[in-house]
């Protein structure tokens, strides 16, 4: 027993609460699957339940995934949580920051699109006063 590791333990039950609700949703879609070809329940419906249900599954992994991580952060020493915390806000950082470059980057296509489009107007503006059209 003293080779027990509590954070092994933890991290094998939530892999298999994982894999449990990955099954789950696979058998889910099978279900349906089958039901739409049967004819017992049409597309729309197939579709609807199946939202449904993976909306409740998205809970259940949520509500599972919150309780795991508060065992092991029980586990921990507070040096060790405010470790953890730091990480966490790093990682977050960092993908606050990908997606404040990612919407910077589209803001940088979109006005040089608007450039171009003013551009061309200009220059058809400006092919219109050289050669206007005859309106004889």
């Amino acid at each position: 027993m003293a080779d027990f590791d509590i954070a092994e333990g933890i991290r094998k039950v939530f892999l298999a609460g994982v894999g449990a609700v990955a099954t789950g949703a696979e058998k889910t879609q099978e279900l349906v699957d089958d039901f739409i070809k049967k004819g017992e329940l049409t597309v729309e419906q197939g579709k609807a339940l199946n939202e449904e249900l993976s909306h409740k599954v998205k809970e259940a992994t949520t509500d599972g995934s919150d309780a795991i991580l508060r065992t092991r952060l029980k586990t921990m020493t507070p040096e060790q949580r405010a470790a953890y915390a730091e990480r966490v806000a790093n990682i977050s950082a960092e993908i606050d920051a990908e997606a404040a470059a990612a919407e910077a980057e589209d803001a940088v296509e979109d006005a040089a699109d608007a450039v171009k489009d003013a551009v061309d107007d200009v220059a058809e503006a400006v092919e219109e006063v050289i050669e206007p059209d005859d309106a004889e």
